[in-house]
């Protein structure tokens, strides 16, 4: 086999290769339905302070995959990014994400779901 075509085929393997890994880390990455969990939270009193320009708010977003939607969750922010709603001035929030749980406790910063779970005993898929 000449040179050229033997790396055609081992960067075509490669390629191949790849792709199946970079498909299988999405498909196991995907977060599972959190429709129900989300919904207990804020069945719970459980509410989600947060910024729309935060990373972090971002992050814990994410874990919720397409279930965010269903997360209580209050925008802290102007949308010129340089003021806090009343709601937030009024809650105290000075950093994001913060939690606040029906017995007034708080949580900041990038939660797991379980600890959310441990905090509400809302219940995991």
């Amino acid at each position: 086999m000449k040179k050229g075509a033997l790396i055609f085929w081992l960067t075509l393997v490669a390629i191949v290769v790849l792709g199946v890994g970079a498909a299988f880390t999405i498909s196991h990455k995907t977060p599972q339905n959190l429709d129900a969990f989300a919904t207990c939270l804020k069945d719970k009193g459980a509410v989600f302070y947060g910024a729309f320009w935060c990373p972090h708010c971002q992050a814990t977003k994410r874990l919720f995959g397409a279930s965010a939607e269903k997360l209580p969750y209050v925008e802290c922010s102007t949308p010129d990014k340089k003021d806090q709603t009343q709601i937030c001035k009024d809650k105290g929030i000075t950093g994001y994400p913060t939690w606040i749980f029906a017995d007034g406790t708080r949580m900041t910063g990038e939660l797991t779901l379980e600890q959310l779970a441990q905090k509400t005993s809302c219940q995991l898929p």
